[in-house]
């Protein structure tokens, strides 16, 4: 009686036991990451393109261009490079997919995905993404869920991991991972004037990132777009991180998305004519 005692315990347990293994065994998958072994060794003082850049706005909470959507989100692509990127999807599919094909852009042309965070306003729209274009990378930082990485594969994309700045595709790099409570990377281009610096949502602190990006880097920074996650200053705090901004040698600002309506009006009041409007629809020129 004992010996069929101690079996079923021993069988109760196993159960469990095996789920638990094979749990292990699917989070533990291995995925690529996206490394250089130049390092950033080829970014000098005088490195960087000096052709233009184009940043094409296709998600935002403001729209700058007739028939296309506002709507809570961020997404833009990339254009100029020896690689077309898109820098996150925004938030709702079907928005996402109108505003792209009202922008004339072509998605097959579209050749790596770049993801700054695992929020659902940065990451929902790729369901119709992949509806236009499938086969591709997809980076992101490497502390993003397992049923986001398993997400990307079912969808017919390829996951590349970030932990350390590395190159993209030539004059642009990833920040690498900013550890924070929400993991996030940036985009970094290095031009010939500086760099230039694109965030999704800086929920890091868009300063903190600034000056680590310069640190690693070790180049200025000339210009930063994107959402700065700002909307709960006060005056005083966002007269601070200008202030900060412009210490750090930035010349050129665009701000949106979770920045705040009244941080962006301070933004485009200090920075005068070297502010730059972002809206979907809209295009930044870097040059």
């Amino acid at each position: 009686m004992f010996y069929l005692y101690v079996m079923k315990i021993i069988r109760a347990i196993s159960l469990p036991a095996i789920i638990l293994l094979l749990s292990i065994h699917c989070q533990g998958q291995e995925y690529a990451f996206l490394s250089n072994p130049e390092g950033l060794r080829g970014i000098t003082e005088k490195s960087g393109i000096s052709s233009p850049v184009m940043v094409k706005v296709i998600y935002d909470n403001y729209s700058k261009m007739e028939d296309v959507k506002a709507d809570w989100g961020f997404s833009v692509v990339i254009t100029g490079l020896e690689k077309e990127i898109l820098f996150d999807t925004g938030t709702k599919p079907d928005i996402f997919e109108s505003n792209f094909r009202k922008t004339d852009l072509d998605p097959s042309k579209i050749d790596i995905l770049v993801f700054s965070h695992e929020h659902g306003d940065h990451t929902g729209g790729v369901s119709s993404f992949v509806k236009m274009r499938t086969g591709i990378p997809v980076i992101f930082p490497h502390s993003f869920s397992t049923g986001f990485r398993q997400s990307m594969e079912k969808q017919g994309l390829k996951p590349l991991l970030v932990k350390d700045p590395a190159m993209i595709c030539t004059h642009l790099y990833t920040s690498g991972q900013f550890d924070y409570s929400i993991p996030e990377q940036a985009l970094v281009l290095d031009t010939e004037k500086g760099l230039v610096v694109l965030t999704g949502c800086a929920h890091p602190g868009i300063i903190d990132m600034l000056k680590d990006i310069k640190t690693k880097f070790n180049k200025n920074i000339y210009m930063v777009l994107g959402g700065f996650h700002l909307l709960n200053k006060t005056e005083k705090e966002m007269d601070a991180i200008i202030a900060d901004m412009k210490s750090l040698g930035i010349v050129k600002c665009g701000a949106t998305h979770c920045t705040g309506e009244k941080q962006i009006k301070m933004f485009r009041e200090s920075f005068g004519e070297n502010y730059f409007e972002l809206g979907a629809g809209n295009t930044v020129v870097i040059n």
